[in-house]
């Protein structure tokens, strides 16, 4: 039988480098990652910082003793097989850990820390030395970006062959592979990979243009190291980390006035978000299948209930949840086609987006049949109603595909000032007038259209008394 420990054990990474206050980089980036990709992380710390997006303010180093002692403490207590270095900052620090690496027999993953984003220089110039002929001959692998290359290797870089020649004077450094990183030459970015006695491996990439770059450089160290200790090659472990960082630049923080944060978390947040979209879509769908006079809202194209992901991952369609086929009036009950799934709504998709450009809680829609009646019992329901005119609609807009939908809901809620509860048109030639019902989240969007529904009922009851 299995004891607890046994059950509950995962990878333990260490990381070894220095703090950053703005939490975008150092540890704060290096334990985010492991978090993320389901490995523990354990600290050992060469370094405070006290940095923001903009500058760097200063540095207190920790004593290299002191940073011994975190790496044994840890390695004798949690069973680390796994590694990785930072900032390092000084030649004591550098040959601190380099021994203390030797000693427990730790797979490295050196990450050739010199310069911050904001230009300050992180690593001393006699450090440099140092970390070539004590550390590089101890790492599994080592991870310069252009320019730590370049001070590495004495080469100028400039292309692609130029990297190659520099991985190859690391290489003989003694490591036992080099990637460099070539996100700073012109173009999508492309890393190589090599490794002693092998040809070079590629890896491409496509740049992204975010703005946020703060902590790229530890976080692809961490996650490197994080899939080495997960059983990975090292070749599929630079492919799945070179991904790993790509989707933490994509969905990065704007924050602060310089250089915006990677998101190493956005996975898991995505992830967790699009579980929650797709519960609500599943109650939404629930309760308008459940109620007997949901189907009074049917129009002739279907219905669709759709809820975005939160605006921070919005990348396009793809990020809305909807019914694959919609929701029809079955024999006087309403019936989804099937399942909920993302990218299976184009034109209440669209709306909900146009929506979340003015409120960005408004992440949930509906479409239903216009009636005057319609409108009416969502008024007297105490719901916020607008509306625009098709007719109206600038023939540019009105020729360009996806266009009319997002122009329509702009105008209506322009009209008003914010989002209301309720958006519809009266038609054009050709297309059906129509109601949304908008709101934060698919239940309530549901809900909203049960109430409606239910009062549309007694107006029609009353209307035949």
């Amino acid at each position: 039988m299995m004891t607890m420990t046994e059950c509950a054990s995962i990878p333990v990474v260490l990381t070894i480098a220095g703090s950053d206050s703005g939490g975008g980089a150092g540890i704060e980036a290096d334990l985010k990652t492991f978090a993320s990709l389901g490995v523990h992380g354990a600290v050992a710390l060469t370094a405070v910082t006290a940095q923001n997006t903009v500058a760097v303010m200063g540095i207190h180093e920790i004593p290299p003793e002191m940073v011994r002692r975190q790496i044994d403490a840890v390695v004798d207590d949690l069973g680390v097989r796994f590694a990785k270095t930072g900032m390092l900052s000084s030649s004591p620090i550098v040959r601190c850990v380099s021994e203390a690496v030797e000693a427990h027999g730790l797979k490295v993953v050196v990450d050739p820390v010199m310069v911050a984003k904001s230009g300050a220089p992180l690593l001393q110039e006699e450090a440099v030395k140092a970390l070539k002929e004590l550390l590089i001959p101890r790492a599994e692998v080592v991870t310069p970006n252009l320019e730590e290359a370049s001070t590495l290797s004495g080469i100028r870089i400039s292309s692609q062959e130029d990297m190659i020649r520099a991985a190859g004077v690391i290489l003989d450094m003694g490591s036992r592979s080099v990637v460099v990183k070539g996100g700073h030459l012109p173009g999508d970015p492309v890393d190589v990979l090599l490794i002693k006695g092998d040809k070079p491996r590629f890896y491409p990439g496509e740049r992204i243009q975010s703005g946020c770059t703060h902590g790229t450089g530890c976080t692809f160290s961490a996650a490197l190291a994080s899939y080495l200790a997960l059983g990975s090659s090292l070749e599929s472990s630079v492919k799945h980390a070179k991904v790993f960082v790509s989707h933490s630049i994509q969905f990065g923080l704007k924050i602060g006035k310089g250089v915006g944060s990677v998101n190493p978390v956005s996975a898991l947040e995505i992830d967790a978000e699009r579980f929650r979209v797709l519960t609500s879509v599943t109650e939404g769908v629930c309760i308008l299948e459940s109620s007997e006079v949901a189907h009074l809202l049917a129009p002739e194209c279907q219905i669709n209930l759709v809820m975005a992901l939160p605006n921070r991952y919005v990348v396009g369609e793809e990020s809305v949840c909807g019914i694959p086929g919609r929701i029809s009036n079955a024999g006087g009950r309403l019936k989804a086609s099937s399942s909920p799934a993302f990218g299976a709504s184009r034109h209440v998709a669209r709306a909900v987006l146009s929506a979340m450009e003015f409120d960005p809680t408004v992440r949930s829609a509906m479409n239903v049949r216009y009636s005057e009646e319609v409108i009416s019992a969502a008024k007297s329901l105490g719901y916020t109603a607008s509306s625009y005119d098709r007719e109206k609609e600038p023939l540019d807009v009105k020729f360009k595909e996806g266009a009319s939908i997002p122009w329509g809901v702009s105008e209506a809620i322009k009209a008003t000032g914010n989002v209301p509860d309720v958006i519809f048109h009266k038609g054009d030639w050709g297309k059906e007038p129509m109601v949304l019902i908008l709101g934060r989240d698919a239940v309530e969007v549901a809900t909203k259209a049960v109430m409606i529904a239910r009062k549309l009922a007694k107006f029609l009851d009353n209307s035949l008394a």
